[in-house]
């Protein structure tokens, strides 16, 4: 069997959103701290595919460029763009890419977002792992994380981290009933 994991490692806020109306999400800059990446480096070292969505993609890129360079990256996206170096704008079906890109990958997939993203991989049971930091603030408005149209799902809870900023780490892995583990 297959032992290559799709990772989830997404911010959001105490009441769910992960960005303000306008897809702001300068909240996320109130846990910013000089030498803390939230072990987003270590988990960096387990991935050679990083899966974004558009969106979150053209935020990322406003602030300069993506920050992994070694590392194969899928924007999901409806529009066509031309691919730029290890960049492929993917508008194909999401469940073939995961299936295609877990057996050519040596590690696992880190998925960073978006809501849609997330809740379509949500929907299909692709997520294995969700690493989500719950960020000190009640947002009130914007988008929610987590959407009403996905299936019941069991999660196995793995730590908990709290950090010095007010940033709290979750860590879970989808509960296995055949396995039982």
């Amino acid at each position: 069997m297959n032992d290559k994991k799709v990772i989830l490692y997404i911010a959001m806020s105490l009441d769910g959103y992960i960005a303000k109306p306008n897809d702001d999400l300068s909240f996320l800059s109130i846990v910013e701290k000089v030498g803390e990446d939230y072990g987003y480096s270590e988990l960096l070292s387990q991935v050679d595919t990083i899966i974004l969505g558009r969106k979150t993609y053209d935020w990322v890129m406003q602030l300069g460029e993506l920050p992994y360079k070694d590392k194969n990256v899928y924007i999901i996206t409806r529009t066509f763009r031309p691919n730029k170096g290890k960049i492929v704008f993917y508008s194909g079906n999401l469940t073939e890419l995961i299936h295609n890109l877990k057996i050519q990958n040596e590690k696992n997939i880190l998925c960073e977002g978006g809501a849609e993203i997330v809740n379509e991989l949500l929907r299909k049971d692709l997520i294995d792992e969700l690493i989500i930091s719950i960020i000190p603030i009640l947002v009130g408005k914007g988008i929610r994380l987590f959407d009403e149209n996905r299936p019941e799902q069991l999660l196995k809870l793995i730590s908990v981290k709290t950090f010095e900023s007010g940033l709290i780490q979750l860590h879970y892995k989808r509960f296995n009933q055949d396995k039982l583990q």
